[in-house]
C-alpha cells in the first residue's frame, strides 16, 4: 500500500497533523494528483546534489503540465496551473529547497503512521498530549471571548460618557451666555440644578467605568500570567521535543490567534483611554476619577502590550543545515543554515519596517573558553506579512557561519569541553515604536552544536537529543559541563523517535529491550533506570572500540542507505541478543533465519540460520557481518536471494528457506529483489553470488 494510501486510513487526529505538514511550499493538491510518482523518487539524496534536485523539479513540472492536460474538472485544471507557477518562481533558483521540503514532509508523514501505528507513549510524549489539553484549550477560547465582549461593552460605554458630557457641556455653555444678572433668579434655579445632575451622573459614570476599565485590564493581565504565558512555553517544549524526532510540531496558528486577539483587546482599551482623556480635555473638576486614575491605567496597557508583543517574537524554524533537514541546531562551518523568526501579534496597519538583527552567541557564560564565530552573510532583514500565517509579520533567514582563529592576532583557545559539547546561540533582536510605545523585541534558538567536520555530526546529534530530552531552559550553554542523567524510559522513547523519523518505523519493546541490556545490562528492565552521558556515548562499550551511540548511529545510517525497504517491512528483528537468538531459533525448522544487526561491527548486518547437524541436532549459523561497503556493491535482499554455502565439496545451496518465525524467503523478500542486469553488448551479463565455505 502507498504510503499516500495509509495517510488517507489515519484517524482524524492524525490527519490534523498531515494538514499541518502542507501550505504553499508544497501544496497538498500536489501530493495527491502526483502521490505515487512523489513516492517513487529519492528526494532525501536530491536534497543533497543540486544536479538531481533541478532534474527532479524539472520532472515534477512535467508531470503537472501532464496531468493539467487530462484533468477533465475545470476548477481542479486551473489550481494544478497556478500551483505549477507557484513552484516555478519559489524553487526555479532553488531547486535544493524545493528537494529538502518534500524530503521533510514525506519523512514527516511515515513518522505519523509509526506514530499511529504505536500504542504505548513514552513519558515525554506522554507529557505533551495531556488528556485536558483540549478542554483548557476550549476555557481559553471562552475566556478570550468574554474579554472581547467585555471591551466592546466598554467602547459603548465610553460612546454613552461622551454624549452625556455634550449634554452636560450644552447646558452649561448655555447658562454661562446668559447675562449674570439673570444666573442667579428663581426661574434658573431648576436649570442649575437639573445641570448639577448631571455632573453628578456623569462623575459615577466616570467612576464606574474605570472601576469596569480596571477589572478587564487585571483580568487580561491574569489571562497572559495565567494561561497565555503557560501555552506559550508549553509550544516550546513542544519544538523541543520535535527537534529530536518527537511528535509533529502544531498549535502555533491557534497561540497566534489568542496573541492577536488579546493584543486587539488592549490596543482598543488605549485608544478607550485616549478618549477619556479628550473628554477631560473639555470637561473636568475637582477630584475628576479620570484625571486621578487614567494615568495608572494607561501605563498599566502600554506594559501589557509591550509584554504581550515581546513574548509573541518566536523562533519558527529553528536553525538548521537544508542539507541535514532530520539533525536541526547543528551548523557545520562553511554550509549555509536557514532559521525563520515570526511575531505572533498581527500588529495594527503602520507604515514603518520592522528590521531583525541576527546575532551569534551573545551573553556567553562569563569566564567561558570556547571557539569564537561569526556570520558571513548580512545578519539584518526586514520583517514580512506572510500570507500563510494569517497576515502575521516573519522573516527566513539564511546565514554561513565562519570560525574565527585569531582575535586581535592571538590564536583562540578551545574550551575545555569537545567541540559537540560546546553549546552556542544565535538571538535575534528588533526595536520600534507603536502608538508611542517603544518596545524592545528578543528571542533565541535553542542552544546549538557548530560542527567543522562531517564526521562530528553523530556526536554532535547526540548533544542536542540528550540537551532537548531533558531540559526546558532556553539558554543553559553550560549544560555540559555537569550534564544530568536520564531515565531510561526518557533515552528510550527518544531513540525510538530516531528510527521513526529517519527510517519510518520505530522500535517495538523487545528491540528497546535489548538495547537498554546493552547500554546497563539486566537493571534495564526498570524504565526509571539513570544513563549517564558519558555512558551513552563517550563511554565504550565493554569490550568493544566503540561507544553504544557510535554504535546505533551506524546501523541507523545502514538501514536509511541500504536497508530501507526491508526494514519497514518488519522483514529484520534487528536489535536481538546472541542468547534470544538462540531462544528463537532452536526449535525451528531447518532453514530458518533470521536478520540482526552485528554487536561487533559498526554498521554491519547478518543473519543466522538453523542447521541441522548429523546427529540430527539444531545448530546455529551466522554468517560474517554485511557492512555499507558489500552493500554498496549488491543489495540486502538479492544477497538473502542469492545466498550460497559449499561445504565439503557438496553442491552450493541456499540454506535460506524460512524467515522467522515461519515466513516462506520469497513472500517476504520478492519485492525488493532486483532483477535488472546491465546490458553491455556483445557480452552476456553477469551475476554476483555471495558463496561462505562451512568447514
Amino acid at each position: 500500500m502507498s504510503q499516500w494510501k495509509q495517510i488517507q486510513q489515519l484517524e482524524f487526529k492524525y490527519l490534523e497533523q498531515v494538514d499541518y505538514l502542507y501550505d504553499d511550499n508544497f501544496p497538498m493538491g500536489i501530493r495527491q494528483v502526483l502521490s505515487d510518482w512523489i513516492e517513487s523518487q529519492d528526494w532525501d539524496m536530491a536534497a543533497n546534489h543540486e544536479s538531481m534536485a533541478t532534474v527532479l523539479l524539472s520532472n515534477l513540472l512535467s508531470q503537472l503540465d501532464r496531468q493539467c492536460s487530462q484533468e477533465q474538472n475545470f476548477l481542479q485544471r486551473h489550481n494544478l496551473k497556478n500551483i505549477n507557477k507557484q513552484l516555478q518562481i519559489k524553487y526555479k533558483a532553488y531547486p535544493l529547497l524545493m528537494a529538502a521540503v518534500i524530503s521533510t514532509s514525506l519523512r514527516e508523514e511515515r513518522h505519523i503512521i509509526a506514530t499511529a501505528s504505536i500504542q504505548d507513549q513514552g513519558p515525554l510524549e506522554k507529557c505533551l498530549q495531556n488528556s485536558v489539553a483540549f478542554e483548557r484549550q476550549k476555557n481559553m477560547d471562552n475566556r478570550v471571548a468574554v474579554i472581547r465582549s467585555n471591551v466592546q461593552l466598554l467602547d459603548q460605554a465610553v460612546k454613552c460618557l461622551e454624549d452625556m458630557q455634550d449634554d452636560f457641556d450644552f447646558r452649561f455653555k448655555t447658562i454661562q451666555s446668559r447675562d449674570p444678572a439673570d444666573r442667579n433668579t428663581e426661574l434658573m434655579k431648576p436649570e442649575v440644578t437639573r445641570l448639577q445632575e448631571i455632573l453628578n451622573n456623569l462623575d459615577f459614570k466616570r467612576k464606574e467605568n474605570l472601576s469596569k476599565m480596571s477589572d478587564v485590564i487585571k483580568e487580561i493581565d491574569d489571562l497572559i500570567a495565567s494561561q497565555l504565558n503557560p501555552e506559550l512555553m508549553e509550544w516550546k517544549r513542544r519544538q523541543q521535543i520535535n527537534c529530536i524526532g518527537g511528535p509533529l510540531l502544531t498549535g502555533l496558528d491557534q497561540l497566534q490567534n489568542w496573541f492577536t486577539l488579546t493584543a486587539q483587546c488592549l490596543f482598543q482599551m488605549k485608544r478607550q483611554l485616549d478618549k477619556l482623556g479628550e473628554l477631560i480635555l473639555k470637561v473636568t473638576y475637582a477630584s475628576d476619577p479620570i484625571s486621578l486614575q487614567r494615568p495608572q491605567l494607561e501605563e498599566q496597557v502600554k506594559y501589557l502590550i509591550g509584554h504581550l508583543i515581546k513574548s509573541s517574537f518566536v523562533v519558527e524554524k529553528q536553525p538548521l543545515m537544508p542539507t541535514h533537514p532530520q539533525k536541526p541546531l547543528i551548523i557545520k562551518t562553511g554550509v549555509q543554515f536557514t532559521t525563520k523568526v515570526r511575531l505572533l501579534v498581527k500588529l495594527p496597519e503602520v507604515d514603518y519596517q520592522l528590521k531583525v538583527k541576527t546575532i551569534f552567541d551573545k551573553d556567553l557564560p562569563p569566564g567561558r573558553v570556547h571557539r569564537q564565530f561569526f556570520i558571513l552573510t548580512s545578519t539584518t532583514k526586514v520583517m514580512d506579512v506572510e500570507e500563510s500565517s494569517n497576515g502575521c509579520l516573519s522573516v527566513e533567514f539564511r546565514h554561513l557561519l565562519k570560525e574565527k582563529k585569531y582575535v586581535n592576532g592571538t590564536k583562540v583557545n578551545e574550551g575545555p569541553l569537545s567541540v559537540t559539547e560546546e553549546l552556542h546561540s544565535l538571538s535575534f533582536e528588533a526595536q520600534f515604536n507603536i502608538q508611542g510605545i517603544n518596545i524592545d523585541l528578543e528571542t533565541c534558538s535553542f542552544p546549538l552544536v557548530v560542527i567543522s567536520n562531517v564526521s562530528q555530526l553523530p556526536g554532535g546529534w547526540a548533544s542536542i537529543m540528550w540537551y532537548n530530552m531533558l531540559t526546558d531552559e532556553p539558554r543553559n550553554l553550560d549544560f555540559f559541563a555537569s550534564p544530568l542523567r536520564a531515565s531510561w524510559g526518557q533515552l528510550s522513547e527518544v531513540l525510538s523517535w530516531q528510527f521513526s523519523t529517519f527510517t519510518g518505523r520505530g522500535l517495538n519493546r523487545e528491540q528497546l529491550c535489548m538495547l537498554g541490556e546493552k547500554l546497563m545490562g539486566q537493571q534495564a528492565s526498570h524504565n526509571e533506570c539513570q544513563v549517564s552521558w558519558s555512558t551513552f556515548c563517550k563511554e565504550n562499550i565493554p569490550g568493544k572500540p566503540f561507544s553504544f551511540w557510535t554504535w546505533l548511529d551506524f546501523i541507523l545510517e545502514l538501514i536509511k542507505k541500504h536497508l530501507l525497504p526491508i526494514w519497514n517491512d518488519n522483514c529484520i528483528m534487528g536489535f536481538v541478543s546472541k542468547e534470544t537468538e538462540r531462544a528463537c531459533l532452536k526449535d525451528k525448522e531447518p532453514g530458518t533465519f533470521l536478520l540482526r544487526f552485528s554487536e561487533s561491527h559498526l554498521g554491519g548486518i547478518t543473519f543466522t540460520w538453523v542447521k541441522q547437524s548429523d546427529s540430527g541436532e539444531a545448530k546455529l549459523v551466522s554468517v560474517e557481518p554485511y557492512t555499507k561497503s558489500r552493500l554498496s556493491a549488491l543489495p540486502f535482499a538479492n544477497i538473502i536471494r542469492d545466498y550460497k554455502v559449499v561445504a565439503d565439496g557438496e553442491v552450493p545451496e541456499n540454506p535460506l528457506k524460512f524467515l522467522y518465525p515461519d515466513i516462506p524467503k520469497d513472500q517476504s523478500f520478492r519485492r525488493h529483489y532486483n532483477s535488472q542486469q546491465s546490458k553491455v553488448f556483445p557480452y552476456i551479463s553477469s551475476t554476483w553470488i555471495p558463496i561462505s565455505t562451512l568447514q
